[in-house]
């Protein structure tokens, strides 16, 4: 989860933090070195400036929350523009297709960014977040939301 007030980046010089907060979670499950090898990456660690957005993100994260070892459960159908995930007591959320305002069919939106650090391709869709009982507060309806299987490296996204 990454947090920022004002959002992130926006009325500030490049190079200043923006007050974001941020704070991982990573399933129960992972042994302990999966879970130091996430928390580095998050953190915005080996990867080349700018390559990644977690590297971006370490640009403007003032507070990182300590990182919570809980049941993470994820489901997602990237065609149908349909997601969903949940960690007991913190945090759910999940996507639906955008609609169209008229008629009220699903509406179908995908962006291709052939260099893009963020994704290759992702299905866009109307997402909501809630948390519960976390360091950082999030409720959201009716927001952006995209999906996209995320292929990383060092250098970041794995174009192809």
């Amino acid at each position: 989860m990454v947090s920022c007030s004002p959002p992130c980046g926006r009325g500030r010089a490049r190079s200043t933090k923006a007050g974001a907060r941020g704070q991982l979670i990573v399933d129960e499950q992972a042994s302990d070195e999966q879970a130091a090898a996430v928390e580095s990456l998050f953190n915005g660690e080996h990867t080349e400036p700018g390559a990644t957005i977690f590297n971006v993100f370490s640009n403007v994260i003032d507070t990182y929350h300590p990182m919570l070892r809980k049941p993470v459960s994820f489901e997602m159908d990237r065609e149908a523009r349909t997601g969903r995930f949940s960690v007991p007591g913190v945090v759910e959320g999940g996507s639906e297709p955008i609609k169209n305002p008229v008629t009220g069919a699903p509406h179908r939106a995908r962006v291709t960014l052939p260099h893009g650090f963020e994704y290759h391709e992702a299905e866009y869709a109307s997402g909501h977040t809630r948390t519960s009982e976390a360091a950082i507060a999030l409720d959201y309806a009716g927001t952006h939301a995209h999906l996209a299987h995320l292929r990383w490296t060092p250098q970041g996204v794995a174009h192809g």
